[in-house]
């Protein structure tokens, strides 16, 4: 399992916006927030095991995320704006009043997944 340092840039996307229209708390709403969107070869560097989860940090706190390669520059990932990306954001606002949404440190490392055992009960 891999782990890489990169910047995070909070985005909206169009599934986004339409799983908006089924409610903030869909499953489908709630999956595409926390969707992380990164080039192919950061992807395969990561060696994400089958359910592509991922462990994304920055100063201000961590979230888990599942992950999905797409063409774009290396070292740079995309995340949907909502509640996930808001546990990364700094509480600092240079006196705006709006915090970073764009050019967020961050490092992202491959969840390991565990194995679900399967007992079956045959008494």
């Amino acid at each position: 399992m891999g782990s890489m340092e990169g910047i995070l840039i909070t985005v909206r996307t169009s599934k986004q916006g339409a799983a908006m229209e089924k409610g903030k708390f869909s499953e489908e709403y709630r999956r595409e927030i926390a969707s992380l969107t990164l080039n192919p070869d950061d992807f395969a560097r990561l060696q994400l095991g089958e359910e592509k989860r991922a462990l994304l940090k920055s100063s201000a706190g961590e979230v888990e995320v599942i992950c999905r390669a797409a063409e774009g520059p290396q070292g740079i990932f995309f995340l949907p704006l909502g509640a996930v990306a808001n546990e990364l954001l700094d509480e600092e606002t240079h006196g705006t009043g709006v915090p970073d949404f764009k050019g967020i440190p961050v490092r992202i490392a491959a969840i390991a997944q565990d194995k679900e055992e399967n007992y079956d009960d045959h008494s």
